[in-house]
């Protein structure tokens, strides 16, 4: 499963914002390693460099010396609209001269497609089959003249989630939408401004944390300081994802750091799920609190039963066959001394497709392991996500077509526990009606198309184009 993208703004006078931002991107690497990119402004024009690969295989000494500027805005993707090729790289810039703007985007927005149709009938161009560049020309056409009425013209329009960082030559915005599904944060570094998509950016540049962007909001950073303005909000609907998986532990949400929140997610399951055994392992990196609470709880000594190679990020080059087949074990390496003849409990996050979690226990097994006994953080996710999370179809989802046993015994586990949603809640430790729980619910914030597909734009792009061939 993963989360979307990370985006982040700099409004930094006199610093080197393109470099801030770099480091700050290479901090928000875990929420995207499709594509990098960042835009700069030094007030005439706008300048963006955004190609595929990590954060680190993207930048070097000469790109970001050539994004000059006071301003900058960053993104790392992962594709949940639109397939993984430059052309759907961020930021994304539209508009000319004085009237242009970049665009980051972490989110997705259900209606994206009727939009798409309208603004290309409107004679507005599209280069990409992201909704991102949807969002972008439906603000360059709302009619109103300011850029804060135009942002909130297009935030009516708009249906899901979208946490924005936008840029023009003079101004640094920030949006998120009014169910607040994903988070976006304020920070200063000196008397300077920064927004992020998690805090734990702001801690890698030495920006301090002021507060979240409230749901419905926009901020707007000039060189006369900062304003906020609110949109009408409702419902809210925090992606419960972010503090089981996709946010770093390190980082803070509703003013909780997320580390002791995973803690008292393997403290519930060790509750809700007890079981005789002689180890205690959290899959790393993303349940290792986790382990340590069930360890904590259940007073079962903890261990690191599989090492994770910490250098796997995304690759261009091809596996040969005998790479292919070794699978996870490119990822993940176990320690026979330790595990042989042990009943173990694994921790894990989250089982989506199912097709992980097997070679996992395998790899288990074949170090000896005499039990192996899983337990996941998220209740069975058995719905998919229309917000902004890359996760499966429904019938791709190994939860909405077996039961708890038959995932068990597909698995290859001894035994399989979940956490319960009200145990979950109680972990995060607020209140229950301002997370989204439709993975596990099927009850979603908004409707939405239960068919939906992240290339659906790349479809209109291809028809498009075909069309205008044809003319």
């Amino acid at each position: 499963m993963h989360e979307s993208c990370g985006v982040f703004g700099i409004y930094a006078p006199g610093e080197d914002v393109a470099r801030l931002t770099f480091f700050a991107l290479f901090a928000l690497q875990h929420r995207g390693q499709e594509s990098a990119g960042i835009a700069t402004t030094d007030g005439k024009k706008i300048q963006v460099y955004a190609e595929m690969g990590l954060v680190s295989q993207v930048f070097n000494e000469d790109s970001l010396s050539q994004l000059s500027g006071d301003i900058a805005i960053g993104h790392t993707r992962y594709s949940t609209r639109g397939s993984s090729r430059v052309t759907n790289a961020q930021p994304i810039v539209v508009g000319r001269g004085s009237n242009s703007f970049a665009v980051a985007h972490n989110g997705n927005t259900v209606n994206a497609e009727h939009l798409r149709e309208e603004l290309a009938n409107q004679g507005y161009p599209f280069r990409s089959s992201t909704d991102t560049e949807v969002i972008a020309n439906l603000i360059l056409s709302a009619p109103e003249k300011n850029m804060v009425d135009k942002i909130r013209h297009t935030m009516r329009r708009l249906q899901g989630a979208y946490s924005l960082t936008i840029m023009t030559n003079k101004t640094l915005f920030g949006v998120r939408d009014p169910l607040g599904v994903r988070p976006l944060c304020l920070g200063t570094i000196n008397s300077d401004y920064v927004i992020a998509s998690e805090s734990c950016a702001l801690d890698h540049i030495g920006a301090s944390f002021t507060r979240e962007i409230e749901p419905g909001e926009i901020v707007s950073i000039t060189e006369n300081g900062i304003d906020s303005y609110r949109e009408e909000t409702g419902k809210k609907a925090l992606c419960i994802f972010e503090y089981i998986y996709f946010a770093r532990p390190d980082s803070v949400i509703n003013g909780q750091l997320l580390y002791p929140a995973r803690q008292a997610m393997g403290a519930g399951l060790a509750i809700e799920h007890p079981v005789e055994a002689d180890l205690v392992m959290g899959v790393p990196d993303s349940a290792t609190a986790a382990g340590i609470g069930y360890s904590r709880q259940s007073g079962i000594s903890l261990c690191e039963g599989l090492l994770k190679n910490r250098y796997v990020g995304r690759t261009f080059i091809e596996p040969d066959q005998r790479i292919r087949d070794l699978g996870v074990k490119i990822k993940f390496n176990p320690l026979p001394q330790i595990l042989d003849g042990k009943r173990v409990v694994v921790v894990d996050d989250s089982i989506v497709r199912g097709t992980t979690t097997p070679k996992v226990v395998g790899l288990l097994r074949r170090a000896g392991a005499k039990e192996v006994h899983m337990r996941i953080c998220a209740p069975p996710i058995r719905y998919p996500c229309f917000l902004g999370v890359d996760m499966a179809t429904r019938w791709e989802l190994i939860a909405a077509q077996k039961t708890v046993p038959e995932v068990r015994d597909f698995i290859g586990a001894d035994s399989l526990g979940y956490l319960s949603i009200d145990r979950l809640i109680k972990a995060v430790a607020l209140p229950k009606d301002i997370f989204c729980l439709a993975c596990f619910t099927g009850n979603y914030p908004i409707p939405v198309q239960l068919q939906m597909d992240k290339l659906a734009l790349e479809t209109i792009t291809t028809a498009q184009k075909v069309r205008s061939d044809i003319k």
